[in-house]
């Protein structure tokens, strides 16, 4: 009977100290749970996301100041392309017979027309021309040569015909979150002024006696797939 009354009691005290450990705060499953974000905090606007019709974009305007008479718009990077500053009314979509930008931008008219010249970075043809030679595929370059296929074109190299592809009107409308991102530019004119192709090339030659890679690294004789174009292990 002791013993019995000894286990009720220890079986007891075993249930208070549980029931003190449990965290009442948690809500019961019959209890409504507050969100602590509501759908309007979720998005950037402030309106129902299930009601389009109650929602109203900011009034965006573009620039409708004319060609040639617009300010420059800074660069957002080193190298990055220039925003168009003038209206672009009537000049869009560019279409491969009606390209009205070129007609002020190409290098040779751009001053005249108090354009900014298309840099000649935009004259470089770097697609390989690769070929079929008696049903074998030869390349143009050798690759693990680190040889690149750049070459320069008195013509305007036709991949960037597109002009709106990379080139786009700035509009006015206020950022809905601020950034701070600063440019570091590389050169002084750098805010205004591409010189990409000076350095398109740049650290490419990676094969020489000044270079860390050696005949065997282009031979691939310490790759575990054990083959080779040049002689290696097979």
């Amino acid at each position: 009977m002791k013993m019995f009354s000894k286990i009720t009691i220890s079986l007891a005290t075993v249930a208070v100290v549980f029931v003190g450990c449990v965290d009442t705060s948690a809500p019961s499953k019959n209890e409504n749970v507050t969100p602590t974000v509501n759908e309007q905090e979720l998005s950037y606007r402030n309106t129902s996301l299930y009601h389009e019709n109650d929602t109203q974009t900011p009034v965006v305007k573009y620039s409708d100041a004319p060609a040639g008479a617009s300010q420059k718009i800074a660069r957002a990077y080193q190298d990055a392309p220039p925003m168009i500053p003038h209206d672009t009314e009537g000049m869009l979509p560019i279409q491969k017979d009606m390209n009205m930008c070129i007609d002020c931008h190409m290098p040779e008219v751009a001053e005249s027309m108090g354009a900014t010249p298309i840099p000649p970075s935009h004259f470089l043809n770097m697609r390989p021309h690769n070929k079929i030679v008696n049903g074998t595929f030869e390349k143009e370059v050798d690759n693990l040569k680190n040889e690149v296929s750049v070459k320069k074109s008195a013509e305007l190299y036709q991949g960037r015909f597109n002009c709106t592809q990379c080139h786009a009107p700035q509009s006015n409308a206020k950022l809905i979150t601020e950034n701070k991102f600063q440019a570091d530019f590389l050169s002084e004119d750098g805010a205004f002024k591409s010189h990409w192709d000076e350095v398109v090339t740049e650290s490419l030659d990676t094969v020489g006696k000044d270079s860390s890679v050696i005949s065997k690294d282009i031979a691939n004789e310490n790759s575990k797939a054990g083959t080779s174009l040049m002689g290696g292990h097979h």
